[in-house]
């Protein structure tokens, strides 16, 4: 496998191929970005079908509009965007599935289960639960920072916000998860020890 091109190298091949060579161009747009925005969308969804299935939505929306696509900032960036905005409807969508499935009682009753694993189970739950209360901005700025290992500026482009933005997103969110989560960190530390 060839070594990644370097992000300006990268924008300017993508822009001579978008208006010289269209197939080529979604090629090296589909080499260069289909493991990373992977990541990003498994991050959000944990489902490895639903992952696939979206990452192919977002290349082939890129495909269908390439005539008429107009992208302010970076390949890289757009794209990134397009697949968290697309992992974040997919999550409010299953979120909206869930409750009308609470509310029809179509939801069948766990079994029980061993101590550890059911304090794994809680701490995953309540993990997920308080990155879910985030407002999407915020869970956005904090899973790319955190999962996706990015700097705060290169999150700023990817989301089209100003890097002091991210600085206060990533604050909030850490605030928040904090007070979340410190009931199950204790009990996780009783239980440990």
């Amino acid at each position: 496998m060839a070594a990644a091109l370097s992000s300006d190298v990268l924008e300017t091949r993508l822009a001579h191929l978008r208006s010289t060579d269209q197939p080529a161009f979604m090629e090296v747009l589909f080499r260069e970005f289909y493991r990373p925005l992977g990541q990003v969308i498994q991050r959000v969804v944990q489902d490895r079908e639903a992952t696939e299935d979206l990452l192919q939505d977002v290349f082939a929306r890129v495909w269908q509009s390439r005539e008429t696509l107009v992208i302010t900032t970076t390949y890289r960036a757009y794209l990134y965007r397009a697949a968290l905005n697309a992992a974040l409807r997919y999550v409010e969508r299953g979120k909206r599935q869930v409750a009308w499935d609470e509310a029809t009682g179509t939801i069948e009753p766990l079994g029980q289960s061993a101590d550890e694993e059911l304090h794994h189970q809680e701490a995953a739950e309540s993990v997920e639960a308080a990155l879910a209360a985030l407002p999407p901005q915020c869970r956005a700025v904090f899973m790319l920072s955190r999962y996706e290992e990015m700097t705060y500026q290169q999150i700023a482009d990817a989301l089209e916000i100003s890097p002091k933005t991210v600085e206060n997103q990533m604050g909030k969110a850490l605030r928040v998860l904090r007070q979340q989560l410190s009931g199950v960190l204790r009990n996780l530390y009783s239980w440990l020890f």
